[in-house]
């Protein structure tokens, strides 16, 4: 086993990772802290280990003290694997080699059992510099931060964001000057059709579903029903579909359970409960709480659903395919996420989609509307905001859509209509003045 190690070793430190695209995601270098990637399966977690290697070697450090190695190698998926053996393999390729210097990348550990004692040894021992990806549930933030005793900092690890996008397409922000607005408007319309998971980004049309429902199933048997040991797997699936199927909706388990035993399936509330948790930790889906001042009241509050990608929806289910507004607020609420900004959706008389943090005690209320060209819609939309706005003591609004864009004054509110890839290729400065 020890000459497979130095195998593998010896190949990913000459290996050349290639140019590896830039991710918007903060991967601190020296921090001190063990850094954990988390996300759902396929987002660019091992990507960003390539990342972080090719910036450490530009840095200067020797490819002898970068130790990389990916856990899903058949070579080390056996009875005789030992995590000393890796140390001391190292060891005897290099004599010298400090441990203490060298930076570590595992990619995909928990695919060994006890791993979380070796790299706390190893931490606590040598080296300072260790970085991990998991990419199924029994990597979950919660156990890391229990497993690893404060040493750790998760860092979360989504499906690209428009910027992204554009940087795999080989295109940059800066390269489109507003008045190019249809050749941006173009760009988004295909993140809005592609989704997020970056191996789709330049993938022929006709295998994206494909994959996209294989991503589905994987996130269903190995990321849930292995993980959690459940044994309804198919009652697992449909209540994920349900899920999909009420995004944006205030999520009631109540139905859910009724609507289970009206189609003959035997299952209790408590279950439907530990699959939304068990959903949640996967990353198989993200959710909205009910906002609230009071911290207690927002966690106790109702529930909004998001799947974890837009391009799961399309996939999974043909209806919800054709609904371009069920499937442009997901979008809208997970790039919102991905900015790492709070967000909650506000109801009371009214409904607003979306309050957002944008900086601290800065909330902002925002609307989504694929197309506000009905007079209804327009109507619902700024009803909704103009309520949250005033609850929130605040004089400004903002509706994001597909391709529209206005200024209206209602009241003594200020609405901003802007489409949302204008909005989310905004710099910071451009944010600031929006206003």
């Amino acid at each position: 086993m020890k000459e497979k190690i130095k195998e593998i070793l010896s190949y990913n430190q000459q290996r050349n990772f290639g140019q590896i695209v830039e991710r918007d995601v903060w991967a601190p270098l020296d921090s001190g802290k063990i850094i954990s990637f988390i996300g759902p399966r396929r987002a660019g977690k091992t990507h960003l280990l390539y990342l972080l290697i090719n910036k450490v070697r530009e840095a200067g450090i020797p490819r002898e003290r970068v130790v990389f190695i990916n856990f899903e190698d058949e070579r080390l998926l056996s009875d005789s694997f030992a995590f000393d053996l890796i140390l001391e393999a190292l060891r005897e390729m290099i004599p010298s080699v400090d441990f203490d210097l060298c930076y570590f990348f595992f990619d995909e550990i928990q695919n060994i059992p006890d791993w979380e004692k070796f790299v706390r040894r190893l931490y606590e021992d040598h080296s300072k510099n260790i970085y991990l990806t998991g990419s199924n549930a029994s990597f979950l933030s919660t156990e890391i931060a229990t497993s690893l005793r404060g040493r750790s900092l998760a860092v979360e690890v989504l499906p690209l964001s428009f910027r992204e996008f554009l940087r795999f397409q080989g295109k940059s922000v800066d390269a489109f000057a507003y008045q190019e607005k249809a050749l941006l408007l173009n760009s988004f319309r295909e993140y809005f059709s592609i989704g997020g998971f970056p191996e789709l980004v330049n993938m022929e049309e006709h295998l994206r579903i494909k994959v996209l429902q294989e991503y589905f199933n994987v996130m269903i048997h190995r990321d849930l029903v292995e993980r959690f040991e459940i044994s309804q797997a198919n009652l697992l699936k449909y209540f994920i579909k349900k899920m999909f199927l009420g995004v944006g909706k205030p999520l009631s388990i109540n139905k859910v359970y009724n609507d289970f035993k009206s189609n003959k399936y035997t299952v209790s509330k408590n279950t439907l409960y530990d699959f939304l948790g068990f959903a949640k930790d996967a990353y198989v889906i993200r959710s909205l709480t009910k906002f609230d001042y009071s911290e207690m009241k927002r966690e106790n509050s109702d529930k909004k659903a998001y799947a974890c990608d837009w391009g799961l929806l399309s996939a999974i289910d043909y209806a919800v395919s054709k609904d371009l507004g069920r499937l442009f607020e997901n979008l809208v609420v997970l790039e919102f996420m991905k900015l790492l900004k709070p967000v909650f959706f506000y109801k009371q008389v009214n409904e607003c989609d979306l309050i957002v943090e944008t900086s601290p005690n800065e909330l902002l209320p925002v609307q989504i509307t694929y197309d506000m060209s009905d007079a209804d819609t327009r109507k619902r939309e700024l009803k909704g905001l103009s309520e949250a706005a005033k609850s929130l003591e605040v004089s400004r609004g903002l509706i994001l859509t597909m391709d529209q864009e206005e200024e209206i004054q209602k009241d003594n509110l200020q609405v901003k209509v802007i489409p949302a890839f204008k909005y989310f290729t905004m710099s910071t400065a451009q944010l600031d003045f929006l206003f």
